[in-house]
């Protein structure tokens, strides 16, 4: 998935439809360049976050999904997909979260800086 280059950090871009996600699950969007997993939890919301763990350089859309925490398959850290705070060690550092929105089917996302 990706969105049209030129977009700012304040624009909120249509990432996919609801329907292109796992009924629980990630899946990775480059917006501009920037790699974001977007990810639907068992409860259906679906949250969007800078890709790669904070602790090593790794795709957290390849991770497993528990609730709302997302955990990086290679070390096992885990990270809330609310506030991108780390929840699991060996991760110390939070990951940025972005603004997600359902209109329809459609979802959008706000990068946040």
């Amino acid at each position: 998935m990706s969105s049209p280059a030129g977009a700012t950090t304040t624009d909120p871009v249509r990432v996919c439809s609801i329907a292109e996600l796992p009924e629980v699950g990630a899946v990775l969007a480059d917006l501009g360049g920037r790699r974001v997993t977007i990810a639907r939890d068992s409860a259906g919301h679906v949250h969007a976050f800078d890709d790669t763990c904070s602790h090593a350089n790794v795709s957290l859309a390849e991770g497993e999904l528990e609730g709302e925490l997302i955990e990086c398959w290679l070390h096992g850290s885990q990270f809330d997909m609310r506030t991108g705070e780390p929840k699991q060690l060996p991760a110390t550092s939070p990951i940025a979260v972005h603004t997600v929105t359902v209109d329809g089917d459609d979802v959008y996302v706000t990068l946040s800086d």
